[in-house]
């Protein structure tokens, strides 16, 4: 199981009515709970047998779980279960369907849009959701920087946001902007956070259950432990089948995949090749593999500097140079990552978005094409100043042999497996390279200081977010502050594309906006995206019956671009064993009860990372 687990979005689904059992049963069940008790089951384990659990292991951290400052896969999946956007998208083709909002108009200038606010939505506490939520939240990323930390690059073309009745929601804008209908901003409660004194430091873990108007609400949380929920039995699409959904941490990707293997665990996603190929088959298990909305990608670090224009970290001057950052490029064998990493699992990279999004995915011209060239590339850094010594060391202009940092995940083994392709690739051109494999790459990634880093995104069915993270206004404000930029780089010429791609409403010329944003990021040479991996992922059939997948039609479970998982998840027949320990044994004793297991871990870190650690 690797890291990577960004943003993600139909029928309502009937309350489960809970199990009933007559005295004779209850007294077995009993005598089974005891039993259960003394083969070492804990007491949340005993607590957790009349429920059933739906329990997801994680291979990532918790960056926050405010919604105004993660970004981060994981987190923003929980944040989708927890809070409503003003719209989704279908699952079955990623289309716009109504959210929170159930329709929406454009002025004929496209500079006003009015939102029709549901008014069978509550939140978990039972009061009313109101437009006057909606404007509230919009209004705190507009004025308040912290606020704004995530998702500020959705409102920074609005004029002014109002709430004119419970049920009417209008926004102003500056000028039009195309992303009207993919606002994937989830709105909050304002009687709860407008008591928040500080949105930059305030981390939305300090009571529970945690108020909101998803199909989840958050009942508990405990870093570097887990994130556990339950179902909000109010919410307007239908309750969620299970009684609790728990995501569980796993440093180790293997450890994850005998959990589920015993049992412990209904569903794991990042699998490696090894592991898919070994849960294939399984008895209980259903490995489902379909093409990924990520793309993984090497980050040079352009020079790290802030919107005030002042400089930091330490990243290697040499990298500057765009003829060594091509050099470094076309030194990259893809076929080789794609075989021997990837074996196959993965579609070679290209441009920014993945061919998924068939409607902006880009691949560069035969001649604009940097491709694998080692000979090359030795000219490049030759032509670059950057000669060799009679050690064959390439001599940086301070006159030391070069050698790069490039950070990656300790827990993502494509990460450590590329980067010994890097390391004897590189080396050929005389340049020498460390892995800097950490738990924790949020600290130097936020100071600058590293050369290069394994990147990776998943993209959304509106690009919008993943391009305007590679904006200047994306820089945070000083070097102490933290801004939604992914590696620092600020370009004007990608800026102008970028505006004019937001205010493009034709779909055919926007696209072609896009692409060219994407052909200057890759001429740029700072994101070399090496491959689009697929998604890899297996469950219990005998925990869970059946679970959308998105697209409905070979798609991923984990990581949506909704809820739609886990709030379709049908448990499995309560005859049906769960496997593994002392569950085995009550449901053995039981004849007829399913019993799941759903203690959870799950690690809590700030809001930044590299590679899987992005949504």
């Amino acid at each position: 199981m690797s890291t990577q687990d960004q943003h993600g979005r139909e029928h309502p689904r009937p309350d489960r009515a809970r199990l009933r059992t007559p005295r004779l049963l209850a007294a077995t069940l009993t005598l089974a709970t005891a039993l259960a008790t003394s083969l070492a089951a804990t007491p949340q384990q005993a607590e957790a047998k009349e429920k059933r659990v739906l329990t997801v292991a994680v291979a990532q951290s918790v960056d926050s779980l405010s919604p105004f400052l993660a970004t981060r896969l994981v987190s923003t999946s929980i944040h989708r279960l927890m809070y409503e956007y003003l719209t989704d998208y279908d699952p079955r083709d990623a289309h716009v369907v109504p959210g929170l909002a159930t329709a929406w108009k454009p002025s004929p200038d496209k500079l006003t849009w009015t939102y029709t606010i549901r008014s069978n939505s509550k939140w978990s506490d039972g009061r009313q959701v109101t437009a006057e939520d909606a404007a509230w939240t919009f209004q705190r990323m507009m004025t308040d920087e912290g606020a704004a930390t995530a998702n500020g690059s959705f409102v920074a073309n609005f004029r002014k946001v109002t709430a004119p009745s419970p049920t009417k929601l209008v926004i102003d804008l500056k000028k039009p902007q195309a992303t009207m209908t993919a606002l994937d901003v989830p709105i909050v409660p304002k009687h709860i956070w407008e008591k928040v004194k500080d949105f930059s430091k305030f981390n939305n873990d300090s009571g529970f259950p945690v108020v909101g108007d998803g199909p989840f609400v958050l009942t508990g949380y405990k870093p570097d432990s887990y994130v556990r929920l339950e179902p909000n039995k109010t919410f307007w699409r239908g309750t969620p089948k299970f009684d609790e959904l728990v995501f569980k941490y796993y440093k180790d990707g293997d450890a994850a995949v005998a959990a589920l293997q015993k049992g412990e665990v209904s569903f794991v996603s990042g699998l490696t090749p090894a592991q898919t190929a070994a849960l294939r088959g399984q008895k209980n298990i259903k490995v489902n593999e379909a093409p990924g909305r990520r793309f993984y990608a090497l980050a040079t670090n352009p020079g790290a500097r802030a919107g005030n224009g002042q400089k930091f970290g330490d990243g290697d001057p040499s990298l500057l140079d765009e003829r060594v950052r091509h050099a470094l490029f076309m030194a990259v064998d893809r076929t080789t990552v794609l075989d021997r990493v990837f074996q196959g699992h993965a579609v070679q990279g290209e441009g920014y978005i993945p061919p998924r999004f068939s409607t902006y995915f880009w691949k560069p011209s035969a001649d604009q094409e940097l491709s694998y060239d080692p000979a090359r590339a030795a000219r490049l850094l030759d032509e670059a100043g950057y000669r060799k010594n009679s050690a064959g060391r390439r001599i940086g202009k301070d006159g030391r042999p070069i050698t790069y940092r490039v950070l990656c995940h300790a827990t993502d083994p494509n990460d450590k497996a590329v980067g010994q392709y890097l390391k004897e690739w590189w080396g050929k051109l005389g340049i020498g390279m460390t892995l800097d494999c950490l738990d924790n790459v949020t600290d130097p990634w936020l100071a600058g200081r590293y050369d290069l880093a394994f990147d990776g995104w998943s993209v959304n069915p509106d690009p919008d977010f993943v391009l305007s993270i590679h904006t200047c206004a994306a820089l945070p404000a000083t070097p102490k502050d933290t801004g939604a930029t992914d590696n620092f780089i600020c370009d004007k010429k990608y800026d102008e594309l970028y505006a004019r791609q937001l205010a493009e409403y034709e779909p055919a010329k926007r696209a072609d906006i896009v692409k060219q944003m994407e052909s200057r990021l890759y001429d740029l040479g700072y994101m070399n995206v090496m491959a689009y991996p697929n998604a890899m992922e297996a469950y219990r059939t005998d925990q869970i019956k059946s679970i959308t997948t998105m697209p409905e039609k070979s798609g991923n479970i984990y990581g949506q671009d909704g809820y739609w998982s886990w709030w379709s998840a049908v448990p499995a027949d309560s005859g049906t064993s769960s496997g593994g320990g002392s569950t085995g044994i009550v449901i053995g004793v039981c004849a007829g009860f399913v019993v799941l297991v759903g203690a959870g871990v799950f690690l809590a870190m700030r809001r930044r990372a590299t590679a899987g650690d992005r949504e």
